[in-house]
């Protein structure tokens, strides 16, 4: 498509998906949520995006309880629409997941404790996964091993920069439970992100989509596959409520980064800005098309 404004395309592409507490057996969470079905709407939708997907990044609690048979089930469900989209998976450790079985079962590792970590090459933009879980807990937490991994591979920049993913946002959020279990040590963390050339972070934990700074760096929170929290309710009052799923969708531009929600429930589009109108207007000078389009009628 011709280019109409002073951006180029994106460079790359990147879906970014967080929550999606999967259980054993297709079992519902607090006896209600349908979690793999939820799941795989949101799928669905995935596949439906228009252009192409250079990475698929899943942000933390992948199973709910850890459970060997959930991942096994997630990797069954993504493997397949990663591989016709053509695209890498990146998998984060959250709170809910269990490092053993996750590296065991989702990535075919060795099964101890270590932090899931990973870098990728994407095209030229890497991104790095950290893992932010804490075995046995809830909070968030980085260790002296992962910040000098980190900082590592953060030494030599990449051409398009660096994507940062975890779990545990280094944000605030308004709702108290989860100032309870924030990410630890954040200062560390954003001396070892300052000068450094990521881009953006990635997160997920609160089911909500939200969007803040941090060491100068933006930072994306994507709402959940599986159940979101009703924010519009007093603080000490919100829980989590079966809609209002989303995804975010994350375009990659050389100088800047853009996140996108993407809802999951979908309806028919509107029927005004066609190909044959985008055509149209590609035929038409730059003013041509400002007089056109732009110029109100008098």
């Amino acid at each position: 498509m011709e280019q109409f404004g002073r951006h180029a395309p994106a460079r790359r592409t990147i879906v970014h998906l967080s929550d999606t507490h999967l259980l054993a057996g297709g079992r519902l969470l607090n006896g209600a949520i349908d979690t793999d079905a939820n799941l795989v709407q949101t799928l669905e939708r995935v596949e439906r995006l228009a252009g192409g997907v250079d990475a698929l990044v899943f942000t933390g609690d992948l199973a709910d309880l850890g459970e060997p048979e959930a991942y096994t089930r997630l990797r069954a469900l993504v493997d397949p629409v990663a591989e016709r989209l053509g695209a890498p998976v990146v998998w984060v450790a959250g709170n809910h997941d269990e490092r053993p079985e996750l590296r065991r079962d989702l990535l075919g590792l060795p099964a101890t404790q270590d932090a899931v970590t990973g870098a990728w090459d994407v095209g030229g933009l890497r991104l790095i996964a950290l893992d932010s879980s804490v075995p046995g807990w809830h909070h968030g937490d980085l260790d002296d091993g992962q910040l000098e991994w980190l900082a590592e591979q953060l030494a030599t920049p990449a051409p398009l920069g660096t994507v940062l993913a975890l779990h545990h946002p280094p944000l605030p959020s308004h709702i108290p439970l989860f100032d309870i279990l924030e990410l630890r040590r954040q200062d560390e963390l954003a001396r070892v992100l300052r000068g450094s050339d990521v881009r953006a972070i990635l997160a997920g934990h609160l089911h909500y989509s939200t969007s803040g700074t941090f060491a100068g760096i933006p930072v994306s929170v994507a709402s959940a596959s599986c159940y979101t929290m009703d924010i519009a309710l007093p603080a000490q009052s919100v829980n989590g409520m079966d809609a209002g799923q989303a995804f975010h969708l994350v375009h990659v531009y050389d100088d800047t980064i853009t996140h996108s929600v993407v809802p999951v429930a979908s309806a028919d589009p509107g029927d005004y800005f066609t190909p044959p109108w985008y055509a149209e207007m590609a035929a038409l000078t730059p003013q041509e098309r400002l007089e056109r389009f732009s110029r109100k009628p008098v």
